[in-house]
């Protein structure tokens, strides 16, 4: 694991972050076991997801009370906050895991309006970056709403990596790619978002790995950065979209959930591997 942290020498190979598995084992049980509980309950299960309110306005920026603004986390909403404006275009690859908690600008030198924490549900934060200017890195960001995107100093305190992954959704096809270095690794029939409850288009990234000591539906469950368009929350939960198993295969092909994807357990198998910070792509 010591390797997969190491910034990037100068014209050296860039090292890959680590995978949804390897974070998962990674995880302290008592940290896993509440996010497991909150995002899992309701997912694409048979409870019904609800409306709730919105929390995690900004605080007024200010250099000094940093430690005052929300955190860019799946359970916050950050207020004046700019969505990705190229949300079905390809990247790089390249990730980025902050060693510290670093603040997040809705624009290149502008005040801070969030902070980025150093962990997500437990495990590393690995988030994309999607753009760059001098100084300066634009990711996506795993906070509502869907496509925020943030800008953070491209200085010290940053660990950089590359995923060579990619995972597409079809929701047209009800279909799972997963490419890798630009190649086919593996494609599944898989079941979306129903109607009502839509599973959101666009780019977003692998979050966590979360292992749910009960394992059924699901004994993995692999949140995304992002959230349902037209639920608050999963069964208390915030409502964040992942991709888990399910018990029974009649459902793949099929548009029956509340915004998650379930998958066959092969697929899982596979995208448990993922590095975190590896781009989803999402389109109808």
């Amino acid at each position: 694991m010591s390797n997969i942290f190491k910034r990037t020498p100068p014209g050296g190979e860039t090292p890959a972050p680590p995978s949804a598995g390897a974070s998962r084992r990674a995880v302290a049980a008592t940290a896993a076991v509440a996010s497991v509980v909150l995002l899992a309950a309701g997912c694409g299960g048979d409870d019904e997801g609800k409306r709730s309110p919105q929390g995690g306005a900004a605080a007024p920026a200010a250099p000094a009370a940093t430690a005052k603004l929300p955190q860019a986390t799946t359970y916050t909403d950050i207020k004046g906050i700019p969505q990705d404006p190229a949300p079905f275009a390809d990247s790089d690859g390249t990730v980025v895991h902050p060693t510290a908690a670093v603040s997040v600008s809705a624009s290149p030198g502008g005040p801070p309006v969030a902070t980025l924490p150093v962990t997500q549900l437990g495990g590393p934060t690995w988030v994309p970056v999607v753009e760059t200017k001098a100084g300066w890195l634009r990711v996506l960001l795993p906070s509502r709403p869907n496509r925020a995107t943030g800008w953070i100093p491209s200085g010290g305190g940053l660990q950089t990596a590359r995923s060579s992954h990619v995972v597409k959704v079809d929701l047209s096809a009800r279909r799972l790619t997963l490419l890798d270095a630009g190649r086919t690794a593996g494609t599944w029939s898989v079941a979306v978002g129903a109607a009502k409850t839509p599973t959101p288009t666009g780019r977003t990234f692998m979050l966590a790995s979360l292992a749910p000591a009960k394992k059924t539906p699901s004994p993995l469950i692999l949140p995304v950065g992002a959230h349902s368009a037209t639920l608050d929350t999963f069964g208390g939960g915030p409502g964040t979209v992942a991709f888990h198993g399910w018990p029974t295969s009649s459902v793949f092909g099929r548009a029956v959930t509340h915004g998650c994807v379930r998958v066959p357990p092969d697929a899982l198998k596979r995208l448990s591997r993922v590095p975190l910070g590896t781009p989803v792509l999402i389109t109808d």
